[in-house]
């Protein structure tokens, strides 16, 4: 093997019976070729092992320190027209970014003697003197001195503010009571002398402002003696910052198949994001086909997997297959597989061709639907077909928005339609006050223990992968469902859901994530595994009619 190729992992099985694929994979959503999972399996019983290196992947019930990780393997042609496979993982791993069996990243920002380690150990001195500074005792003595301070003049102008308010009253009232009890000449008199008080309270509360505002400069002088280097070395750290992160952009050149070079600075300048996110170019799949391209070799297929524990926010089961993220590699990988003959992009494709939607009920002001699974609520930014689309169509006299609530493209179930506004605000306000009682019956992939329960766990959507969603309990919205299990069967658990809040992938989440059922629902190709079809229904709504408020209440039992 020549020496270009330590990297390419000749298959230990015979692979003669084994097809090649005509065109690369679709890395963001897929069905692994089976020579990658053939490689796949290889790459893991490897991990297991393996005396190299240590890293704790959480499989051996040490969890708190536990950090899964996403590992990539890419079917190639080597220049010997040999068949392998290179292997690859996200980011970091044991504590380095490079380790045997497994390609280099793009660029080695941990090189010691690299101008990253270098800038990095220059915001680390900075970032020791700050700690330090900040530590200082009389910091704090000052910081309180200054509170006191401005306490005392907020009190002290306010009394005196109040005094002159009150003297106002006084003047007002002696001004009426004088006019008619006094002569003119007394009455002038003693006017001259109620503007005499007035203009000294007046003076009074400019020089009280004058020396309560000298006090609390003194305070605020003797406090920024000591963070004012705290606030220099501070915009230090930032600038020295941003020039390194700059120049790691500039570092990160990724090839495609034409040869042509790109930054990940220019990769990102033509997206919505602009600056590229942290991490982005250390994830497995741009490492494997950087590798293949600058060694000559040709990518045929693409698979990652995780390994290890599931992480505490995003959805990652151990062995389950992942396509590649949309924010960090979609924009690097659009320009890596440039020139590639792809599969095509299966998610423009309408599932919903040829499928209708059931009219369940109907009258002048508003219709209840069963849809399909595979039909879009509302139009996507590449299929037009939707719920809304085809009413709109079929009632070109309705006013309004139509759409009342969402269900998931791959959601099956009832849904409200209003044919005017009033009726649409009207049921609007029903969903906002939580009146509308509803119930879900999902196939979960397992089997659960517990008969029924609550899952409350906060939702956000995840910026480095729309749409998907993360538990967060930071800036996550409220996120709460009840749960029944209907009944257990040939390893499956069928459930009803009765959603408390309406989050995006709300029910699919709390099924799939480690804090919920931690048991992904069948067909989910987000959170779980693929199948025909998402085994999620919205099987029965009760609400009151927009006009009449008559009880309204509807059920159409799953497919499923």
């Amino acid at each position: 093997m020549s020496p270009q190729d330590k990297y390419f992992s000749p298959f230990k099985a015979v692979i003669d019976t084994y097809s090649l694929s005509e065109q690369f994979t679709f890395p963001f959503y897929y069905q692994p070729h089976p020579l990658c999972l053939l490689a796949a399996k290889e790459l893991q019983a490897h991990l297991i092992i393996q005396k190299d290196w240590q890293h704790n992947f959480g499989l051996k019930g040490e969890k708190e320190s536990a950090i899964g990780k996403m590992f990539g393997v890419l079917l190639v042609k080597n220049k010997h027209n040999e068949i392998g496979y290179l292997s690859a993982f996200s980011g970091k791993m044991a504590g380095t970014n490079k380790l045997p069996e497994f390609v280099p990243p793009v660029f080695d920002m941990l090189a010691e003697d690299g101008f990253f380690m270098t800038g990095q150990c220059e915001i680390n001195l900075i970032n020791e003197q700050i700690k330090e500074l900040e530590n200082n005792p009389q910091i704090l003595v000052f910081k309180t001195a200054l509170k006191a301070e401005i306490d005392a003049s907020s009190l002290e102008i306010k009394k005196h503010r109040t005094k002159m308010i009150e003297g106002r009253k006084q003047r007002k009232v002696q001004r009426i009571e004088a006019e008619i009890k006094l002569n003119t000449r007394d009455f002038l008199l003693l006017k001259q002398q109620l503007s005499k008080q007035s203009i000294r309270q007046k003076n009074q509360l400019r020089d009280l402002t004058v020396f309560w505002d000298e006090r609390v400069k003194k305070a605020e002088t003797n406090l920024n003696q000591l963070t004012d280097e705290i606030t220099r070395l501070k915009n230090q750290r930032k600038e020295l910052s941003a020039v390194l992160q700059q120049k790691l952009f500039d570092q990160y050149r990724f090839l495609n198949v034409k040869g042509e070079q790109k930054n990940l600075s220019d990769i990102f300048k033509q997206t919505t994001q602009l600056v590229p996110p942290a991490g982005a170019g250390d994830c497995a799949a741009p490492k494997l086909l950087h590798y293949a391209f600058k060694t000559g070799m040709k990518p045929l297929a693409m698979a990652e997997f995780w390994w290890g524990a599931s992480p505490k926010s995003e959805i990652k089961k151990h062995l389950n297959f992942y396509g590649a993220c949309q924010g960090k590699c979609q924009p690097i990988l659009e320009h890596m597989l440039e020139g590639l003959k792809m599969d095509d992009n299966p998610l423009l494709n309408n599932p919903a061709e040829g499928k209708s939607i059931d009219i369940i009920y109907e009258d002048e002001v508003m219709l209840v639907i069963n849809k399909p699974s595979g039909l879009l609520s509302v139009p996507g930014k590449s299929i037009e077909d939707s719920v809304y689309m085809r009413i709109k169509q079929s009632y070109p006299k309705a006013t309004g928005s139509l759409i009342i609530h969402r269900l998931d493209m791959s959601t099956s179930g009832l849904m409200l339609m209003a044919l005017n506004k009033d009726a649409n605000k009207k049921l609007q306000r029903q969903f906002i006050h939580r009146s509308i009682k509803k119930r879900y019956v999902a196939l979960l992939d397992g089997l659960i223990k517990e008969d029924e329960g609550t899952i409350d766990l906060p939702l956000r959507v995840d910026l480095d992968d729309r749409p998907r969603q993360l538990v967060c309990y930071q800036f996550g919205k409220p996120a709460k469902t009840q749960w029944q299990v209907i009944e257990r069967k040939n390893k499956q658990t069928k459930v009803y859901f009765y959603p408390i809040t309406g989050r995006t992938h709300q029910l699919r989440v709390h099924s799939a994530h480690l804090e919920g059922l931690n048991t992904a629902i069948i067909g989910d190709d987000l959170y779980g595994d693929k199948a025909s079809r998402l085994h999620l229904h919205a099987e029965y709504i009760e609400f009151n009619h927009p006009v009449t408020r008559e009880l309204m209440i509807f059920q159409v039992d799953a497919e499923f």
